[in-house]
């Protein structure tokens, strides 16, 4: 019988995505990544799932190979930093699978290539990319969103993958989309009736961002760690000494595979290589009201002092 599985390619992450699951979040591209290629496909793991070692009941790692299960939806496997094997549950919705792979499954692919994936929104700033890092709720997608409305560029939200190079760090971009809280919709003065709810999160939305995403490498030139007061003005204070470097461990994507994984020496190492490189700082705001404007006044006087 004649294999009829149409296979699409795409571009994200720095890769050229061969895909037999519709990605329609991601443009088309007919060229290797920066990164090289990956296949995404679709097959029966469950031998594969009763055979590999189980550090849980959900969880599954053998040499370069990763596997997960998630009830109701599928066991996703990442091998070798270049495949993404799903085999799915009956009935399982595709927003959901393509949820996980471009979330959990790219995090443990790029750590699987010595890509540093940080938790986050990077913005392009002055010719230069900047990380937006903090805990669910800190506001990153929103305080994002806000800068790309002064005339400033998306470079990845969510995942934001760093490659270390002889000049230093450099962010590799995501995809043209941004995923926003209801509220953060509101405050920003957008319906949510325009847009596509995620799956299993009804509150949070698909936000296409195709004119204001930036598709090319840039160096990473400094990071923002956003956290939450229970109130009084914003404020912003340098990060200093191993906090830096505690900032950066703790804001990598999918963090908790990485001992896991046996990744912990390279993780330290790399992150040694260039966390002095950068100036960090934490930007805190108060829980109440909408004080991405100040936000964003602060982060600009700071990244034009620093080039002064």
């Amino acid at each position: 019988m004649t294999n009829t599985t149409q296979h699409l390619a795409y571009k994200a992450f720095g890769l050229q995505i061969d895909s037999e699951f519709p990605l329609p979040e991601l443009p088309y591209t007919d060229r290797p990544g920066i990164l090289g290629a990956i296949r995404v496909t679709k097959e029966d793991l469950s031998v594969r799932w009763q055979d590999i070692p189980k550090l849980s009941s959900d969880l599954g790692v053998s040499d370069n190979e990763v596997m997960f299960q998630v009830s109701d939806v599928a066991i996703f496997c990442i091998r070798d930093g270049s495949s993404i094997i799903v085999s799915p549950f009956a009935a399982t919705d595709e927003d959901c699978i393509r949820l996980y792979i471009l979330g959990s499954c790219m995090g443990i692919l790029l750590m699987q290539r010595n890509i540093i994936p940080l938790h986050g929104s990077a913005i392009m700033l002055h010719d230069k990319a900047y990380a937006l890092l903090g805990q669910s709720g800190a506001g990153k997608s929103t305080l994002a969103s806000y800068l790309m409305d002064q005339g400033y560029r998306l470079i990845s939200d969510d995942v934001i993958p760093i490659k270390l190079t002889d000049g230093g760090p450099l962010a590799i971009p995501g995809y043209p989309q941004q995923k926003l809280w209801e509220h953060s919709l509101q405050q920003l003065g957008l319906q949510s009736s325009n847009y596509r709810p995620l799956i299993r999160r009804e509150t949070k939305f698909a936000v296409p961002v195709h004119n204001q995403f930036h598709t090319e490498p840039l160096p990473l030139a400094g990071v923002f760690e956003l956290a939450v007061k229970s109130e009084g003005s914003v404020t912003i204070a340098p990060i200093q000494g191993m906090e830096r470097f505690h900032t950066l461990f703790h804001h990598t994507y999918q963090k908790r595979m990485i001992d896991r994984m046996g990744l912990r020496q390279w993780h330290f190492s790399t992150l040694a290589q260039f966390v002095n490189q950068l100036p960090m700082y934490r930007l805190s705001r108060p829980a109440e009201g909408f004080s991405a404007p100040a936000q964003t006044s602060l982060i600009l006087e700071t990244i034009t002092e620093g080039e002064d």
